[in-house]
């Protein structure tokens, strides 16, 4: 018996799709020239060393598109003074379709520079997966960049953001962020996170700055840690809005005229392995909105080796900096806060103090050693207001 073979010939059937495409911005007679020329399925630009002097902002409105530099010789300079942001990054025709959304815009290795007049450096409006590596941001009017509404997974990272006159990294409504291992100097604030979600921000360098390094508002399941943050007029890390379940760990905040962290409003947040030196007012200070606090296993300390420090009234042309001052945990009507573990040394005024108003705190287990330093020598160094508010104050090395 012979058996048929039947051979089946199976046909596959391709949809023409345009590709992506590399071009050059030399070869176009202006930035948005290039930048237009892109096709609606996106590309790269590359763009080559020089000075690129625009007086209207530049617009990207493709999707799956990257724009790579050549590091600081590549040098987008805003001449504007309207107020108007160098780079807008956002869909075409919002007002038709609001609901419209880029993916996945790239920018590395370019430096984008303003004027006190100009806007943002990079305003990114609507860009899901946005990635920003290696950019320079600086001299900038209002923020370095501001992140608005790029929901889905905006990264940052390996970055330099300097003198912008607010923050140098805006970020507004959106969710599971990434900033990691960039440089903030002498910007208003440094980072500015509100009305967002997850953000991680870790190993980031964060100096001089003539306002407050990192806020926070309205933002849960965040972690900041790793980072260095010195030298600010205001305050080191603040939570504020509603924020909870962050955890703030293993930073140093050095050397702040007002203060370390301020949780002005936060909730089970943790607050651990932190370094907090010559911070002037207060090294971390809780609010009347926070509550189910833990602070446990920091620092709190002066320069102590610092001999050079000044401990005598600034003259007038000298530098705040240069005070050797220190402060400890100030409570200010907080709730269920656990302070275990900690050291305090070489403060100016209490180790622990809270208010009136505070209720169920334990503070035991942290060593004390040279608190109340510009207070009379019979000081308290736990100073709680409201004793007999349900409070557990117990075996603390060297308390007075």
């Amino acid at each position: 018996m012979i058996k048929a073979i039947v051979t089946f010939t199976l046909i596959a059937t391709f949809t023409s799709v345009a590709a992506p495409v590399a071009l050059d911005a030399s070869k176009f007679p202006s930035l948005q020239a290039a930048f237009d020329a892109l096709p609606a399925e996106g590309g790269s630009v590359n763009i080559p060393p020089g000075n690129y002097e625009i007086t209207e902002p530049l617009r990207i409105q493709t999707p799956e598109t990257r724009v790579v530099g050549h590091g600081a010789a590549t040098h987008i300079i805003n001449k504007s003074e309207a107020g108007t942001p160098a780079l807008i990054l956002e869909p075409k025709d919002l007002t038709k379709d609001p609901k419209s959304r880029l993916w996945r815009v790239q920018l590395a290795d370019l430096r984008i520079s303003g004027n006190p007049k100009s806007g943002d450096g990079i305003y990114a409006h609507f860009i899901q997966e946005i990635y920003l590596e290696g950019v320079s941001i600086d001299h900038h009017g209002a923020n370095g960049v501001h992140l608005h509404s790029c929901f889905e997974d905006p990264r940052v990272e390996d970055s330099i953001f300097t003198y912008n006159a607010t923050a140098g990294l805006q970020i507004t409504d959106c969710h599971d962020i990434v900033v990691n291992g960039n440089h903030f100097e002498e910007n208003q604030d440094a980072l500015r996170c509100v009305d967002s979600f997850n953000l991680c921000c870790n190993g980031n360098n964060i100096d001089d700055h003539l306002r407050h390094g990192i806020v926070i508002e309205n933002t849960y399941g965040s972690v900041c840690s790793g980072n260095m943050v010195e030298e600010c007029n205001g305050t080191a890390v603040i939570l504020d809005r509603d924020c909870y379940g962050i955890t703030l760990s293993a930073n140093v905040i050095a050397h702040h005229l007002q203060g370390g962290i301020d949780l002005v409003d936060a909730n089970g947040c943790a607050v651990s392995a932190n370094s907090f030196v010559l911070c002037h007012t207060f090294g971390v200070r809780l609010g009347k909105e926070s509550g189910r606090n833990s602070i446990t296993g920091n620092t709190f300390g002066n320069t102590y080796i610092g001999n050079g420090q000044l401990k005598r009234p600034l003259r007038e042309h000298e530098n705040p900096m240069m005070i050797d001052a220190a402060g400890g945990i100030v409570i200010e009507g907080a709730s269920d806060l656990a302070i275990t573990g900690n050291t305090f040394t070489g403060l100016d005024y209490e180790a622990v103090k809270s208010d009136a108003a505070a209720t169920r705190l334990l503070v035991t287990q942290n060593i004390m050693t040279d608190c109340c330093r510009r207070l009379s020598p019979s000081s308290p160094w736990v100073k709680i207001a409201s004793p007999e508010g349900n409070h557990l104050i117990k075996d603390n090395l060297g308390q007075k």
